[in-house]
């Protein structure tokens, strides 16, 4: 009988569920709803109940599920399983492993969404099984997650990865939500592609997004790809520009890490190909001359499966360690 793990992805609007196996093969996923009524307190219970039912439904046996990981944005005590603060979702300094754990019956494992987004690439996408891997997701804001020696690195107060604050702007950059100034999600997110084209806009008229503009009255990160790929002049300057912070970041992190591959995800990619083309001039120019010639970067394949694939990964990676020292 082949061993199955439960891949969990909390979000702000649905929580994503899988049962996979050990080849990473998915056999079911599902989402339900996030309940974030009363801080969240009952999200653990309606995660219970929907897996109860699912394996109902699907005649799963109790011992055929031997663990569980829950991936959540915000901050992780992945030591001890405990949510210290996800602001998306209500939870704070909440046990989620424990009390997950009491209610499926098995291990549960937690680590931030990013990190198991890309341990979901390097499991079974765009990372193709890399020991050393890298992944940046570029949506509202700059996520990352970084893979070493086949393990996720946390940092000592496991804040490592928090890729999107690198500091790109030192002077006179926009504010980020952290707190900080200028960090590399002000620049080079889809909010921060935004930001500059609005800017660009101001003060030169002559581009396809003021007609877009003008109807809308603003224009997203596809529009300015888009316009992009269309020649637009300043929206080819804009991407140049917000490509180049991203490439020198990126480069600055393959200089520290030494990754084998860099794997790109989120929103902003499904431009596609065209993204690397945009990053890898400057990715070059940074880079020490061996780790340009030999880091690959590649588009993220996954899409919305990454959380539940590398929950998954790390339910097995896990529990199957934890069942051999029984």
């Amino acid at each position: 009988m082949n061993k199955w793990f439960l891949g969990i992805d909390v979000g702000g609007t649905t929580v994503k569920m899988a049962f996979l196996d050990e080849e990473a093969v998915i056999h079911e996923k599902w989402e339900i709803k996030t309940d974030l009524t009363d801080g969240g307190s009952q999200i653990v219970a309606d995660i219970s109940n929907s897996v109860a039912k699912k394996m109902q439904t699907l005649n799963i046996s109790a011992d055929r599920l031997i663990a569980a990981g829950i991936g959540a944005p915000g901050y992780i005590d992945v030591k001890n399983g405990i949510i210290v603060e996800a602001v998306n979702v209500g939870w704070r300094d909440y046990p989620v492993s424990a009390e997950l754990s009491n209610q499926l019956g098995i291990p549960v494992y937690a680590d931030n969404d990013a990190n198991l987004a890309a341990a979901g690439e390097k499991w079974k996408g765009a990372g193709d099984g890399a020991e050393e891997l890298l992944a940046v997701t570029l949506g509202t804001g700059v996520g990352g997650g970084i893979i070493a020696e086949n393990q996720i690195v946390h940092g000592f107060a496991g804040l490592a990865g928090e890729i999107g604050h690198i500091t790109s702007v030192k002077e006179g950059g926009a504010r980020c939500n952290c707190g900080k100034t200028g960090c590399l999600e002000t620049v080079s997110s889809a909010t921060g592609i935004v930001r500059l084209a609005e800017e660009a806009l101001a003060q030169d008229t002559v581009s396809e997004l003021q007609a877009l503009k003008k109807e809308s009255e603003q224009v997203s990160a596809k529009d300015v790809f888009d316009a992009a790929l269309n020649e637009d002049k300043l929206a080819v300057s804009v991407i140049e520009t917000a490509m180049d912070h991203l490439g020198l970041a990126l480069a600055n992190l393959a200089n520290s890490l030494n990754p084998e591959r860099i794997v790109i995800g989120g929103g902003v990619s499904k431009a596609g190909e065209v993204l690397l083309d945009y990053i890898r001039p400057s990715f070059d120019r940074y880079t020490i001359p061996k780790i340009s010639r030999e880091t690959s970067l590649h588009i993220a394949t996954l899409g919305n499966d990454a959380g539940v694939i590398g929950a998954a990964w790390l339910a097995k990676q896990n529990g199957l360690e934890e069942a051999g020292n029984r």
